[in-house]
């Protein structure tokens, strides 16, 4: 009895060092994910600017600095605030939906795989502190409080458009 109870106790740890080292392994997918996909292009404040040296407990904060369309003016949400609050299943749901307003490139998330989204998930709920909501959508009639860039292309400036 004493044999069996310390190979199912054995066992059952070494799943949990498993599954553990499963999560680390995620983590760092994802932050290679992260990194490598231009996440913090828009979801960090300043990443761009400062050529990507914010410091990692600053990511994914989401920024007020918005993107206006003829869709109205986006914000890059906080990504913490949004996976604090969202299932794995609902993140993937909504990766692979389309239904992401501009710039947001969500045909990019949609071609991940589930484990690359799920890798994405378990990175940005370890980062810590959620930091506060972005700015919220604003219709395209309504003029933004905010910073913003337009986000329309422009017509040239002389009549016949270069190509270099």
């Amino acid at each position: 009895m004493k044999l069996s109870h310390s190979l199912v106790l054995g066992a059952g740890l070494l799943l949990a060092s498993a599954a553990w080292a499963g999560d680390s392994g995620a983590v760092a997918r994802g932050r290679y994910i992260v990194q490598t996909s231009g996440c913090n292009d828009c979801h960090t404040a300043g990443y761009i600017v400062k050529a990507g040296k914010i410091a990692e407990k600053e990511w994914l904060k989401g920024d007020a600095v918005g993107f206006r369309g003829p869709w109205g003016t986006t914000y890059p949400p906080n990504l913490r605030l949004y996976f604090a609050a969202v299932s794995e299943n609902a993140f993937i749901a909504d990766a692979r939906s389309g239904r992401m307003r501009p710039p947001m490139p969500w045909f990019n998330l949609a071609a991940m795989t589930d484990a690359d989204l799920r890798a994405i998930r378990s990175y940005v709920r370890s980062l810590g502190d959620p930091g506060a909501p972005a700015p919220a959508y604003v219709p395209p009639d309504t003029e933004p409080s905010t910073p913003y860039i337009v986000f329309v292309p422009q017509p040239p400036k002389t009549k016949q458009a270069r190509r270099d």
